[in-house]
């Protein structure tokens, strides 16, 4: 069952939200036991406490009377970390709560009448997590802005998801992102290979972006980027001159939006072809996500595109 992000929203808690997009990326997807970030086996790692006991490989401990866990194609020693951006301008949002015709929420639980960037980012987190500890891998999250604001080490543990629900629980700050400071500060905490999925609007400087990545792919971490983009962001449908007001504390600035139509487009599309062009440089994943679209399709889409790619690599 896919949902649109109104549906999304008049669900209420951010656990029975991804529960539901969890359901309409199941369906889209292959069937099969594995699914999601590992689809072919790999080899064996030691059972730790926590892991999930459903893949324990039983013939391998009567052999050798040791636990053991089948791990899978891009599972074995990657945990993934998923890390979701806070920063001021992920607080902008055009889709109501509500909809056209006035049934369902008019507002979230803070008083907000609209869908944000961080609501969706969010969402897409918290089902991720979902997927990723159903099918035993060890996810973490952290939650930035200009720095680290938020962190849960990552665990196989089926009570983590709640964890993670939890941390995502939050609001954005009236603060710019440095993407640069929180790789260091990530990077500084995590000693082995990971699978890193940052949920953004990456609305920054591309060098910054670029070094980023360049520090990722250095210590031999894989990434996924999914850039969260507003429709109003995207298409610039503003015909009234009125004032803007920057996030982040840029100020507040009025504007004939008519007039810079064009020139406004021209830079956005232009930023997030440069921020496609950055991953794909490094062999890294990139997703622009619509917070008006439903979560479910694309998200299957894209795990079926990218684990089909890992394939190919493997058989090359």
């Amino acid at each position: 069952m896919y949902l649109h992000p109104q549906t999304l929203a008049r669900l209420g808690s951010l656990e029975l939200r991804a529960k539901h997009i969890v359901e309409g990326v199941m369906s889209g997807m292959h069937r099969s036991p594995h699914h999601g970030f590992s689809v072919e086996f790999a080899e064996h790692r030691q059972y730790v406490p926590g892991d999930d006991i459903r893949h324990l490989d039983w013939k391998v401990f009567g052999r050798t009377d040791k636990l053991h866990l089948k791990q899978y194609q891009q599972e074995t020693n990657l945990d993934l970390m998923l890390l979701v951006d806070a920063s001021g301008s992920m607080d902008f949002g055009s889709r109501m709560f509500s909809d056209a015709s006035g049934v369902g929420a008019k507002e979230s639980a803070d008083g907000r009448p609209y869908w944000s960037k961080f609501d969706h980012a969010t969402a897409l987190a918290a089902a991720m997590a979902y997927i990723s500890i159903k099918q035993g891998d060890r996810v973490g999250l952290i939650v930035y802005a200009d720095s680290i604001k938020a962190m849960v080490k990552p665990s196989g543990a089926q009570a983590q998801w709640r964890q993670i629900v939890g941390a995502l629980s939050t609001q954005p700050v009236r603060a710019p992102t440095d993407i640069a400071r929180v790789v260091d500060q990530t990077l500084g905490k995590i000693n082995n290979r990971r699978l890193l999925v940052f949920i953004s609007d990456f609305f920054e400087d591309p060098g910054q972006i670029r070094a980023a990545l360049a520090r990722c792919k250095h210590r031999r971490q894989d990434v996924i980027l999914f850039q969260t983009i507003d429709r109003r962001e995207r298409e610039f449908d503003v015909t009234e001159s009125a004032p803007f007001e920057g996030l982040e504390g840029e100020g507040r600035l009025r504007v004939d939006p008519r007039a810079l139509r064009a020139a406004y487009l021209e830079a956005f599309n232009g930023h997030v072809e440069a921020v496609h062009r950055i991953a794909r440089s490094f062999g890294f994943d990139h997703e622009v996500v619509s917070t008006h679209d439903w979560l479910g399709p694309p998200l299957a889409a894209f795990l079926a595109r990218r684990n089909a790619r890992l394939k190919r690599s493997k058989a090359g």
